[in-house]
């Protein structure tokens, strides 16, 4: 978490390094810095999307002098890889923002118009025979699923506004 938390830090300063101009000279590059940046629990050994695991992250960010608020990697770590497993991270999630947690500001969800994902080799493949909307690198939720679990996570929120 601290590494996380530390690079959200580093980012939101500015930051003057050497870069490639779009004219392809090299360049002095200034940025003004991110205040906007944020952390992802995405999961890892074990699942970080639980209401201890969210807390424990924003009593970090806090110390941290940070906004205490994450987004919720549903996929990758957090479903064990399984893409099919996503709808029950999301769930979980919009049961905390059902019940007030205002610690989550949003989720990433692997999704895509087809479920699964199918292969793809650079210069091997044949991409007439690639099947239209299902991704060709992570697994996805397909949209049907996707629409719904959208349709649940507004109702938790609606249901967390109620509760103010």
């Amino acid at each position: 978490m601290r590494v996380a938390i530390d690079a959200v830090i580093a980012a939101s300063q500015p930051h003057s390094f050497l870069g490639v101009h779009k004219s392809g000279q090299i360049a002095m590059v200034h940025t003004a810095g991110n205040p906007d940046g944020h952390v992802i629990l995405r999961g890892g050994a074990q699942p970080n999307y639980d209401a201890a695991s969210v807390s424990r992250a924003c009593e970090s960010l806090e110390d941290a002098g940070r906004v205490p608020g994450v987004m919720i990697d549903c996929s990758h770590g957090n479903s064990g890889k399984n893409h099919e497993k996503q709808p029950e991270v999301v769930r979980h999630v919009a049961a905390q923002i059902a019940g007030g947690s205002r610690q989550i500001f949003g989720v990433m969800i692997e999704s895509h118009l087809v479920a699964g994902a199918q292969a793809f080799k650079p210069g091997t493949t044949d991409r007439r025979t690639l099947r239209y909307g299902q991704s060709i690198t992570d697994a996805c939720i397909g949209w049907d699923d996707s629409s719904a679990l959208l349709g649940e996570l507004a109702q938790a929120v609606r249901k967390r506004r109620g509760k103010r």
